[in-house]
C-alpha cells in the first residue's frame, strides 16, 4: 500500500461504519429482489419523509453516471438535448454517456460552475427565435449539480429563479446530487432537501461519494413522472439485482439524520486546507465551500508535492501551471489534515 497521503477523491473507501453494522447484522437475512424488499421501502419511507414529497418514487440505482444516463433518457425525447454548464459532470467527466444515449449535451459557459436563470432563457430563446429550429437539436433538460464540479454551491434564490424559467418554458430541471450530503454539511448553503423536492423535476441523494458502498437514491418528487421507468434503469444497466443492498444502506443513512450529518467532517477538513493553503501563498482556482479544493501550481511544486500526496488532475491553464485539486470526505481524519499541511 502507498505510505502517500490520499486526497484525490471522496469515494476511494469502503462505508461508513453504521452501513458496515448493518449490513453484517443483516447479511444473512433473505430479501426481495430488485429493489422490492422491507429494507428498500423502509428507505424510501424515510427519503420521502425528509423532502416532505409523501407522493415520491425514489428509486436506487448503481452509481451516478448510469442515474444520469438513465433520467435523461428517459425525460428526453429523441430529438432533445440537455442544457449543461460546459463543467458539469455529464459534460466532462462522462466520457460522453448522454451522447451515446442519443442526446447532445448543450453547454454553456458557467461561472464558477454555475449556470444563471437568464443563461437557460437565452439557450431557450435562441433556439426558439432559430427559423430553421425544427433542424436544430431543442432544449429539453436543464442539468445542475449541487454542489457544482468544482464545488460551488446554488444558493436558494438561484434554483428558485431556475426553476421558474424551466417551468415556464417547459424544461425538465434535474439536479445531480452526487456529493449532496457536503452541500447539506456546508454552513453556506441554504437548500434544503424540500426545496430540492419542490423546486425540481427530478434530483438524485448520493450515496457513492457519502458514505455508502455503493449506490445513489434518485427522487422524482412527482409519482409516476416517469412511467415504467424500472424498465429503462434495467436497460441502462443501472439497477441492482440486489437492490436490498443499496435500500438498506440509505435505509442507514437517513436514520436519525446520518445524512445530514456526515459531510460535516468533509466540510471542516477541507475549510481548514483552504485556509492553509491561503496563509502558505497557494493561489486557489476557486472560491469554493465544499469539499473540493482546487488549487494552482508550478511545475516544480506539483512535482515534489505529488512525491508524498496523491491528488487529481484537474487541468492545465498554461505550460507553467497545473490546477490539482484535494478532496476530503466524511472519512479523512485531523491527523491526514496535519500532514498535508505540514507537506504545504
Amino acid at each position: 500500500m502507498s505510505e502517500r497521503l490520499n486526497f484525490a477523491c471522496d469515494y476511494n473507501q469502503g462505508a461508513h461504519p453504521a452501513i458496515l453494522r448493518r449490513m453484517l447484522e443483516n447479511n444473512l437475512v433473505k430479501s426481495g429482489v430488485y429493489g422490492d424488499d422491507a429494507f428498500s421501502e423502509s428507505a424510501r419511507a424515510k427519503i420521502r419523509e425528509a423532502c416532505k414529497a409523501p407522493e415520491a418514487d425514489v428509486w436506487f440505482l448503481v452509481g451516478g453516471t448510469q442515474t444520469n444516463a438513465a433520467v435523461l433518457d428517459s425525460v428526453l425525447r429523441p430529438f432533445e438535448g440537455v442544457i449543461s454548464a460546459n463543467t458539469g459532470h455529464i459534460c466532462i467527466h462522462e466520457a460522453g454517456a448522454i451522447e451515446r444515449g442519443g442526446h447532445k449535451v448543450l453547454a454553456l459557459p458557467g461561472k464558477a460552475g454555475k449556470l444563471s436563470a437568464s443563461d437557460i432563457r437565452a439557450c431557450w430563446d435562441t433556439w426558439y427565435s432559430d427559423g430553421n429550429r425544427t433542424h436544430v437539436v431543442k432544449p429539453g433538460a436543464v442539468y445542475l449539480s449541487l454542489p457544482t464540479e468544482v464545488g460551488t454551491l446554488y444558493s436558494l434564490a438561484e434554483l428558485e429563479a431556475i426553476s421558474s424559467v424551466c417551468r415556464e418554458k417547459g424544461l425538465c430541471l434535474y439536479v445531480d446530487g452526487a456529493r449532496l450530503a457536503y452541500s447539506l454539511a456546508c454552513p453556506e448553503n441554504d437548500v434544503t432537501l424540500p426545496d430540492l423536492a419542490r423546486l425540481c423535476d427530478v434530483f438524485y441523494i448520493g450515496g457513492t461519494k457519502c458514505g455508502s458502498l455503493l449506490g445513489e437514491a434518485l427522487v422524482f418528487p412527482k409519482h409516476d413522472t416517469v412511467p415504467d421507468f424500472f424498465s429503462i434503469i434495467k436497460q441502462h444497466g443501472a439497477v441492482l439485482a440486489k437492490g436490498f443492498v443499496a435500500g438498506l444502506q440509505f435505509d442507514t443513512l437517513f436514520t436519525g439524520n446520518l445524512y445530514g450529518e456526515i459531510g460535516r467532517t468533509a466540510i471542516t477538513a477541507a475549510e481548514r486546507i483552504r485556509q492553509a493553503l491561503r496563509d502558505k501563498g497557494y493561489t486557489l482556482a476557486f472560491d469554493a465551500p465544499t469539499n473540493q479544493i482546487f488549487v494552482l501550481l508550478d511545475e516544480a511544486t506539483l512535482a515534489s508535492l505529488s512525491e508524498k500526496v496523491e491528488m487529481s488532475f484537474w487541468d492545465k491553464p498554461d505550460a507553467e501551471h497545473t490546477t490539482m485539486r484535494f478532496v476530503t470526505s466524511w472519512a479523512t481524519t485531523e491527523e491526514e489534515v496535519d500532514r498535508l499541511i505540514d507537506l504545504l
